[in-house]
């Protein structure tokens, strides 16, 4: 991998709020002895492109977890903590008690879900080198999509309908060209289209492609099975 030339300071945030309604508690839940959120943490300690690395929740058991493996902590508003709370006031709320009180003012925000333990620092610091590369606004991580979206129907009672109307229909994957979806395990924006424009990604937004392998995002306890087995069978690089 090739090192970047030029480092702006560049911020991590990890939103690891402790309410979840599938799984509760799933940020400390236990994946193999370890939390859910020390795989994250982990990781992102071994980049040598972040500057800094933040834990934002609400809960005090999250809180002294992620201390415990070393990552600072930024306790946010109960308010912010909520089923219904969207990702970008989260992040505004990080960003904003960093710039007012640490005058610390990073330029590109790298937004790591705990719920991807199989993530590696390569796909931290490679998602990060293709955005500096590129000039582009915005980069996520995807995957190969397991289905074509050729493939999925929705049901008006037990009628089969197309989930997208005009769509080429195709019985075999061969005759369909690769797609792709969002694995969650990597967002990377600027600071001024989360803080001035109020979004998360920017119109220039590229595609870092990752394996399957690395790309379980933990949202049911199958979820963590698979986590488990791929970390048993070692195909999760460093894990």
């Amino acid at each position: 991998m090739k090192e970047a030339t030029v480092k702006p300071d560049i911020l991590a945030i990890i939103p690891a709020r402790s309410g979840s309604k599938g799984i509760p508690r799933k940020n400390i839940m236990l994946l193999k002895g370890k939390p859910l959120i020390y795989y994250t943490i982990k990781e992102a300690s071994k980049s040598k492109l972040l500057r800094r690395v933040i834990i934002s929740t609400e809960d005090d058991e999250v809180a002294e977890v992620s201390k415990a493996y070393g990552a600072a902590v930024i306790k946010r508003p109960f308010e912010l903590a909520q089923d219904d709370t969207p990702s970008l006031p989260v992040l505004q709320h990080v960003i904003k008690h960093l710039e007012e009180t640490e005058s610390f003012y990073p330029i590109i925000i790298v937004i790591l879900q705990p719920t991807s333990p199989l993530r590696t620092v390569t796909d931290i610091d490679g998602s990060i080198l293709k955005f500096l590369e590129t000039g582009c606004d915005s980069v996520v991580t995807v995957c190969e999509a397991e289905h074509p979206i050729n493939w999925i129907y929705t049901l008006k009672r037990d009628k089969l309908m197309p989930a997208i109307k005009g769509l080429k229909s195709a019985t075999r994957r061969q005759d369909i060209y690769n797609m792709y979806r969002l694995n969650g395990a990597v967002y990377i924006t600027r600071r001024d289209i989360i803080m001035k424009e109020g979004r998360i990604l920017g119109k220039d937004c590229r595609a870092y492609i990752m394996p399957p392998e690395r790309s379980v995002d933990i949202d049911t306890l199958l979820d963590f099975k698979l986590a488990e087995l791929l970390i048993e069978e070692g195909k999760s690089i460093g894990l």
